[in-house]
């Protein structure tokens, strides 16, 4: 018999869904900050090993220094993106939804067996109730990464104004690499989301669209059979 069941609140949708758009146009901004001082790769002995825009690229695609529009939308979105964020972690204080959020101390153990399921290599995959270990640790990790986000880009904006800030950073030079090396967090976070999305199924995805999934329930009276049988099969063990 199958069954409507409730699974995530109006507020928890509005900011999932709001925080996609908005951290998309805060990446793409980002980047033409960054490429008008395309300065970072991996090197050893003074030779570039790697560049992450090599000169190919920008030639390719005829790409020109934008500074000023990639500031102007960067530092208008990011308020979009802080008060959403403020909204989503207020939520899930004040509903007790943190709870369900949150990693447990079996987590990470967890998360291990997740991850071998869903790459087939294991037949079972852990009880789990609302969210699965590694979901916990993503989303929790996701929403530590928007906490540095926001530290980083005030020191990197203000670096004077925001002395403090930007000492504990490690200094400007440093916050920008964490700003940049969080943004590269983002992007592998969204092909694993959207890829872990599609094999999960339209259920699921109703459910952050529309708040409910549909459920495959028994008949009470079979699921009275059902426990009725384990017991006595508990007795006779017994």
């Amino acid at each position: 018999m199958k069954v409507i069941k409730e699974k995530h609140a109006f507020l928890m949708r509005w900011t999932h869904w709001v925080n996609f758009p908005v951290l998309a146009i805060m990446i793409w901004s980002g980047l033409f900050i960054y490429w008008a001082n395309d300065a970072y790769g991996i090197s050893i002995f003074n030779f570039t090993l790697i560049k992450f825009f090599p000169e190919w690229f920008y030639d390719y695609f005829h790409i020109s220094a934008r500074l000023a529009e990639g500031m102007a939308f960067h530092f208008l979105f990011m308020w979009f993106f802080f008060i959403n964020g403020m909204l989503y972690i207020s939520y899930t204080v004040f509903s007790g939804s943190w709870r369900e959020l949150l990693p447990n101390k079996n987590s990470f153990k967890e998360a291990w067996l997740v991850l071998l399921h869903d790459l087939h290599l294991r037949k079972t995959i852990p009880p789990q109730k609302k969210y699965n270990a590694a979901q916990r640790i993503a989303y929790t990790a996701i929403i530590l990464m928007g906490m540095g986000s926001v530290i980083t880009g005030l020191a990197i904006y203000k670096p004077v104004q925001f002395y403090w800030i930007c000492w504990l950073c490690g200094g400007y030079h440093f916050a920008r690499i964490l700003h940049f090396a969080l943004t590269i967090g983002y992007v592998l976070f969204f092909l694993i989301h959207i890829v872990q999305v599609i094999l999960a199924g339209w259920n699921n995805f109703r459910a952050v669209v529309a708040g409910f999934e549909v459920v495959e329930e028994q008949p009470q009276s079979e699921q009275l059979i059902i426990e009725e049988n384990h017991e006595n099969a508990t007795e006779k063990e017994g």
